[in-house]
C-alpha cells in the first residue's frame, strides 16, 4: 500500500474511532435531537464500512489483474514501463532546461 493510501486508511480509522467515542459519550444524553443524530451517525458509520470494504475489494481485484497481465505479457510490461520512464524523463528534462533561461 502506498503512503497516501495508508494515510487515508489511518485517517478513516481515526474518524471512525472518534465517531464511536462520540456515540459512547452521548449515550446517556436524553433528547430527541441527540437520538436522531446518534442514529444518523451510526448509519453513516455502517455505510462507510461497506464502502471501505468495496474499495478494498476493488483495489485487490485491480492488483491481481495487473499482476496477471504482467505475468502473461512480461516483455510488453517492461516496454511500457521503459516508455513511460523515457517520456517522464524527457518532460522533466525539458522543464529543468526551460527554467534556466
Amino acid at each position: 500500500m502506498n503512503k497516501q493510501t495508508q494515510a487515508t486508511s489511518n485517517d478513516m480509522g481515526t474518524l471512525a474511532e472518534d465517531a464511536r467515542a462520540l456515540m459512547a459519550a452521548t449515550a446517556d444524553v436524553a433528547g430527541e435531537r441527540v437520538g436522531e443524530a446518534r442514529k444518523r451517525l451510526a448509519a453513516a458509520l455502517e455505510r462507510a464500512k461497506e464502502i471501505a470494504g468495496r474499495v478494498r475489494d476493488k483495489a485487490v481485484e485491480g492488483a491481481k489483474a495487473a499482476d496477471e497481465a504482467v505475468r502473461e505479457h512480461p516483455y510488453q510490461a517492461i516496454a511500457i514501463g521503459v516508455g513511460v520512464g523515457v517520456l517522464i524523463g524527457y518532460l522533466l528534462g525539458r522543464r529543468c532546461t526551460g527554467n534556466r533561461d
